[in-house]
């Protein structure tokens, strides 16, 4: 039955990545400061078998087929290629399928860079062929990379918007804050708004990765982003902090304890703030309840869909 009837998200649409966020993540990133630093990750892997290292060398090896990462929990190898991971994604049954890519960090050397979107360019290449044996009314978008060097986004964006992808994703790394990022999406968005020979850029659609929080959000919509995918809003329930349109509520302080009969959000319609307050969230994260995990995802993924039904409205408007 696929995803869509395995979380019963039978009528709305789907996006899979591949996988290689995450796997690159265990190198460097959110899930290697987990498990380097002492985090939910690392207090899992401590209740499996064995230890987040394994003593059986790096976590992630890259290779020109693709990459082998070894698990946090009990440290087997495991492959991934540009091809299983379409075919994992297929049998999923999402709409929208996002291929195998190198993600590397924001500090690297400009020649290892340039290498490594020559390989993402490589492995995308490899997913559409693989996506294009059956393809099954599902859709494939690139991932243009390139970091901050306009030199090397440029040259991602001619390549891979010169191959039959259904649409576009803005990947790698994006800047160390907003600023950057939307300094290079002024940059790059008019360049896919440009038709290149029989290239049809203009009209296919255009997905951000990775990127949730809301100056970011409102200025990608504003550069003509269509789509966004993130951990953000539920990355920041789990860890205590609660979205609102008073600003970020970093629920641990104690003077959210006596605001009683005060919701998270007063204008928001999420079943968290129409049944508990300020200090019942307060207790239940200070009492280190898991129930506030779920109670503050379900606010905050509220609020994400409020922010976006307003700029929907907003472009709806002509405002933006």
């Amino acid at each position: 039955g696929g995803l869509h009837k395995f979380i019963n998200r039978r009528d709305r649409p789907l996006i899979t990545d591949s996988g290689g966020f995450q796997v690159f993540s265990l190198a460097y990133g959110s899930v290697h400061e987990e498990l380097s630093t002492g985090g939910e990750l690392k207090r899992a892997s401590k209740k499996g078998r064995g230890t987040t290292s394994h003593g059986n060398g790096p976590p992630v090896k890259v290779t020109e087929e693709g990459v082998v990462f070894r698990s946090y929990r009990d440290g087997r190898k495991i492959p991934l290629t540009p091809e299983s991971t379409v075919q994992a994604q297929k049998s999923f049954g999402a709409d929208i399928i996002i291929p195998l890519d190198e993600l590397p960090p924001y500090h690297i050397d400009p020649k290892v860079l340039e290498d490594s979107v020559e390989k993402t360019h490589r492995w995308e290449a490899r997913s559409l062929n693989e996506h294009l044996k059956n393809v099954k009314e599902q859709a494939m978008y690139c991932v243009i990379h390139g970091g901050l060097s306009r030199e090397l986004r440029k040259k991602s964006m001619d390549y891979l918007t010169s191959l039959p992808f259904d649409g576009y994703s803005i990947g790698g790394s994006l800047g160390k804050n907003s600023d950057e990022l939307n300094k290079l999406l002024q940059w790059m968005m008019p360049l896919l708004n440009e038709n290149v020979g029989d290239v049809d850029r203009r009209s296919k659609p255009r997905h951000l990765l990775g990127i949730a929080d809301e100056p970011s959000v409102k200025n990608a919509v504003l550069n003509g982003i269509d789509t966004m995918d993130s951990c953000y809003p539920t990355r920041l329930a789990r860890h205590g902090t609660l979205l609102s349109r008073e600003g970020k509520i970093h629920i641990k302080s104690g003077k959210y304890s006596r605001q009683y009969g005060v919701p998270i959000d007063p204008e928001c319609s999420c079943s968290t703030c129409q049944q508990y307050d300020r200090p019942y969230m307060w207790h239940l994260l200070k009492a280190k309840e898991p129930v506030f995990m779920s109670l503050a995802t379900i606010h905050n993924i509220q609020y994400m869909n409020d922010l976006m039904a307003e700029q929907r409205q907003l472009i709806l408007e002509d405002k933006i």
